[in-house]
């Protein structure tokens, strides 16, 4: 009877040594899970540029929803209290309301939040003064960040590593065998992915009229026509020059005379000349695009005008340029244009019609926590 008694004991110690070194060995373990990724079709306005999508980070359903967790959650700032979403507000163009941005804790930073509105777009460098050129590159700076989110990169990946569902989440969207594998380049891919799809525009009130399903009234056609130096009877308001359709954007660096210097080197903020080196790039700042400027305030990249018709003002007056001659590298398209008040109203009629919100309604790019 003991023996018998002995050798069930036994038998009982030797399944639960085998049950446990299973366990651990499985530990984190994501390969049962079915790895069957969708992808994502982007839906690009008629007309416009097709989007150049990193041939190691495509575009996938899986993908961008998790970006879009990501993107919401404060999971990834130092107190968990903002995420990407504080300073890129759907609602207000993926951008804020704040003349500077501000960071955990009230944190202030130095240059104006930037609009993410056809981001994906966005070519020659990202940033105000193209310190990074991917998505993928840009979309880890603010989670290390002190005056935005203020997490190593380190404790944001073992954060992610810790929780279920994110887990599960990176193994349906890249394939991960463990938990293990879930690191700073996958992160930045999931949020590069989400940021992709912010696309806006294609219904704005411009567009209709360029597909003959709205037409213009006398006030826009006039501003457009500004806008454009379409009509050689109109004043020539200089703006496509950086601001063309589609995307109205060109994507350079151009110093446009809002601050005045004696010399390149007195500029406060050096822009593309820091990222650079160069002394003529000193004061040069990223074009950035002019749809949906309507659900915006505070401009250029020191957030310096409030409102466009502050901004329309600034190159109506001819901005400024440094007392050195031998320093001046401000647009040669800034000078005075001397629009009266009916042509300033007739530009601004025009800039309204660029405002396209149905980016609003769709649910890819709706709070997931909400």
């Amino acid at each position: 009877m003991n023996f018998r008694f002995g050798l069930v004991f036994l038998f009982l110690v030797m399944l639960f040594i085998y049950a446990c070194k299973d366990e651990v060995m499985n530990e984190g373990d994501l390969s049962f899970i079915p790895f069957d990724p969708v992808e994502y079709k982007l839906e690009i306005p008629e007309g416009w540029p097709q989007m150049e999508i990193p041939e190691d980070n495509p575009l996938t359903y899986e993908g961008v929803q998790l970006g879009r967790r990501l993107f919401f959650d404060p999971i990834l700032s130092l107190d968990n209290t903002i995420s990407c979403a504080t300073c890129h507000v759907p609602e207000k163009g993926f951008s804020d309301n704040n003349p500077i941005a501000v960071g955990i804790g009230g944190a202030l930073g130095t240059r104006k939040t930037m609009s993410l509105i056809n981001v994906g777009f966005n070519q020659n460098g990202l940033l105000w003064d193209g310190a990074v050129m991917t998505l993928e590159e840009q979309s880890l700076h603010p989670i290390e960040d002190p005056v935005e989110m203020n997490l190593p990169l380190e404790e944001a990946i073992q954060r992610l590593r810790d929780h279920e569902d994110y887990s599960v989440r990176f193994r349906k969207a890249f394939g991960i065998g463990n938990v293990d594998e879930i690191n700073k380049d996958l992160l930045a891919k999931a949020l590069a992915q989400f940021q992709r799809i912010i696309i806006a525009g294609g219904e704005s009130q411009f567009e209709k009229v360029m597909r003959g399903e709205l037409s213009f009234t006398d006030e826009q056609l006039n501003g457009w026509e500004m806008f454009t130096d379409a009509n050689r009877l109109v004043v020539d308001a200089e703006c496509a020059h950086c601001h063309i359709r589609p995307l109205f954007n060109i994507n350079e660096y151009i110093n446009n005379g809002i601050t005045p210097v004696e010399r390149l080197f007195d500029h406060p903020d050096p822009g593309r000349g820091a990222v650079t080196g160069r002394e003529r790039d000193y004061g040069k700042f990223r074009t950035v695009t002019l749809i949906n400027w309507e659900l915006r305030k505070n401009f250029m990249h020191d957030g310096r005008f409030e409102t466009m018709e502050d901004v329309v003002n600034h190159y109506n007056s001819g901005g400024h340029r440094p007392t050195n001659p031998d320093e001046d590298n401000v647009d040669l398209l800034i000078y005075p244009l001397n629009m009266d008040e009916f042509e300033l109203h007739d530009l601004m009629e025009f800039l309204r019609m660029l405002t396209d919100t149905t980016f609003l309604s769709n649910p890819d790019l709706q709070n997931p926590f909400l």
